[in-house]
């Protein structure tokens, strides 16, 4: 069994272990809770999803070549 016996140290050491874990599991929740937070937000931010059919919205539709020229340019 190991000798856990720090007689006069012990008054410092003990506290010190005890003090650094709880800044530990501290750091680790608020690191757990950011995550989610994070999570959420992209989500939020991401909205619904969409296929390729938002995309082609800003381009024009692939049967309407004038849309197409529109957003390219003319062929002149």
């Amino acid at each position: 069994m190991p000798d856990l016996d720090m007689s006069p140290y012990a008054a410092f050491v003990w506290p010190a272990w005890g003090i650094s874990a709880i800044v530990l599991a501290a750091l680790v929740v608020r690191a757990a809770a950011a995550s989610r937070r994070w999570k959420r937000e992209l989500a939020r931010l991401e909205g619904p999803a969409e296929g390729p059919q938002a995309a082609q919205g800003a381009i024009g539709r692939k049967d309407d070549p004038q849309a197409a020229q529109g957003a390219m340019g003319s062929k002149k």
